[in-house]
């Protein structure tokens, strides 16, 4: 008995070895050290909304001037008020915006002030703001700047037309002209303080929309044959010069077009349709509104004087000179169309 139990157990042991497999080499793999996953950009503050008495304000500007691009209203933001449903901010503002305000325009009023006031406020002209007469240190506001202002009438500047829609505009308190017995317009001086006043008002509007010196115009500038304001006394060069304010010519490049425009006998080209026709081109591709034809109707007369207006005010005969013309060209040089 004793022996069968060996036997058994041996049995056992036989078939109990014969089932284990042979062990063999595994290899395991490495293990790689923890990586941190990567962070990702974080995106950029957004610009603060300031809430004052209820309202919301939007002061930054985040335009990008290289691109020509002065994207951000400046001010108060008008919001929807939807019943049982909230209006929110966490996404102001979108960068695919931009100003309406394009252009300045300045303007005088011929009128007294308080006719000004009157008119640009009850009747269906207006402007932004209104430059008083008065020594003071107080500016007008008519019409808020985000609004249309009926003060440009059908008008036109390079490749924009009805610039009541792009600009702001600038009425400055005085008389404007009268004819003398010689049929010539006569027209009065603006203020130093009216100057200064404008020059501060310009200045601020510029900065804050980024608005190039080709577009502060004057109403004569953007209808030609209709208006003659501000007049040959508004002191543009002296903007230009003391405040960097609106647009004027290099006097080095002038000489060099005007002692040119002697040589080719000037004179005897303006009377050659081609030669009109270049000038009428030279006007058009400056900014105004004319249509080349040749010929110096009336239209081109009434646009070289609003253009003499601006930048030659000694003298505003409407006559394309030599002088006039190498102003012209002059500034076609330093302010070509981009």
């Amino acid at each position: 008995m004793r022996n069968s139990l060996a036997f058994i157990s041996l049995g056992f042991l036989i078939i109990s070895c014969g089932t284990q497999k042979t062990p063999q080499n595994v290899q395991t793999k490495p293990t790689l050290p923890k990586v941190a996953p990567a962070k990702t950009a974080e995106a950029p503050p957004r610009p603060k909304i300031h809430r004052e008495s209820g309202e919301d304000f939007f002061r930054d500007n985040i335009a990008d001037i290289t691109k020509n691009d002065n994207t951000i209203s400046y001010g108060s933001i008008v919001s929807a008020e939807p019943q049982r449903y909230k209006v929110v901010k966490t996404f102001f503002p979108a960068i695919a915006q931009n100003f309406r305000q394009k252009y300045i325009i300045l303007h005088y009023t011929a009128l007294d002030e308080d006719k000004s006031v009157t008119v640009l406020t009850q009747q269906s002209v207006s402007a932004h703001y209104l430059v008083n007469d008065q020594n003071d240190r107080e500016i007008y506001q008519l019409v808020d700047e985000n609004k249309r202002a009926y003060h440009a009438g059908i008008s036109a500047w390079r490749n924009d037309k009805s610039l009541n829609d792009t600009s702001i505009g600038i009425e400055i308190v005085n008389s404007g002209y009268k004819v003398d017995s010689s049929g010539t317009k006569v027209f009065p001086d603006f203020s130093p303080s009216q100057v200064q006043k404008i020059a501060a008002l310009v200045k601020d509007i510029a900065t804050r929309y980024m608005i190039p010196p080709t577009n502060i115009l004057a109403h004569s500038d953007i209808a030609p044959t209709r208006k003659s304001d501000p007049g040959p006394k508004f002191p543009w060069k002296q903007l230009y010069e003391e405040h960097q304010i609106g647009m004027w010519y290099d006097e080095g490049a002038k000489q060099v077009f005007y002692d040119s425009a002697v040589l080719e006998d000037y004179a005897l080209q303006m009377t050659v349709p081609s030669f009109v026709f270049k000038i009428q081109t030279a006007l058009k591709n400056f900014g105004y509104d004319i249509l080349p034809n040749g010929t110096y109707d009336d239209a081109t007369k009434k646009t070289v004087e609003a253009f003499q207006y601006h930048f030659r005010p000694q003298n505003y005969n409407g006559l394309m000179d030599a002088e006039t013309w190498a102003i012209l060209q002059a500034l076609n040089q330093k302010y070509p169309v981009k």
